[in-house]
């Protein structure tokens, strides 16, 4: 099907442009949402008539998008979630959560302006394009964490906090090290901790002895 856009369409044509879609593509979204008129001759004409009106439109709305642009500059927002141990969420975040959170920090966006492919389904930093207008977009930052302190963790390091990761200090290898380790065996002195060895092997010999009456009989 043949359409006329009314604006800039990514990957597809500048406003003015004469091109060939889908119908489906334009019966559901072009046309519905007044981007494209169908290419008749009556739309043609229709279309230079108001093409200096439309262009003058198109100026104003880009204008103001950039003023947003600038003002949304290095934005991140923070979205709470919970997760595995391997960062993996129960659960996952989509347009509209970014869309939420974006009109929660002052700037009123929906979530078709949301651009991705597909949701998060992982803790950390994620950076995402929001578009102002079909000219104008800006990337903003999508933090997802377990908790407030969490994100302002990410946020300041850069990186996600894996809650496996982030346990690794404490796990029970280094307890076993910390706890009966070369260095803590001389600093203990006397009342060192018998190494689980050696009481393996003198609860092997209290056993033996306790048996040996009743094999003598």
């Amino acid at each position: 099907m043949e359409v006329i856009l009314l604006e800039r369409i990514e990957k597809l044509g500048q406003m003015g442009d004469v091109v060939t879609v889908k119908p489906g593509y334009a019966r559901n979204f072009l046309l519905p949402q007044k981007k494209a008129l169908r290419a008749t001759n009556q739309n043609r004409g229709y279309f230079d008539e108001r093409k200096a009106q439309l262009e003058a439109e198109n100026l104003e709305k880009r204008a103001d998008a950039e003023k947003v642009q600038e003002k949304m500059g290095d934005l991140a927002i923070s979205i709470i979630r919970s997760a595995g141990d391997s960062g993996q969420l129960y659960g996952s975040v989509n347009s509209r959560d970014i869309a939420d959170g974006v009109t929660a920090a002052g700037f009123s966006v929906t979530r078709n302006q949301v651009l991705m492919d597909r949701p998060v389904k992982m803790l950390g930093l994620h950076d995402y394009r929001v578009r102002l207008h079909p000219e104008v977009e800006v990337t903003v930052t999508v933090n997802i964490a377990q908790s407030e302190d969490e994100a302002a963790m990410q946020l300041e390091s850069g990186k996600a906090i894996i809650p496996s990761q982030s346990g690794e200090e404490e796990d029970d290898g280094d307890q076993f090290v910390s706890r009966f380790g070369e260095e803590d065996d001389e600093q203990a002195g006397p009342e060192t901790v018998a190494e689980p060895e050696v009481m393996a092997e003198a609860e092997t010999a209290t056993e033996t002895e306790e048996e040996q009456p009743e094999s003598a009989t």
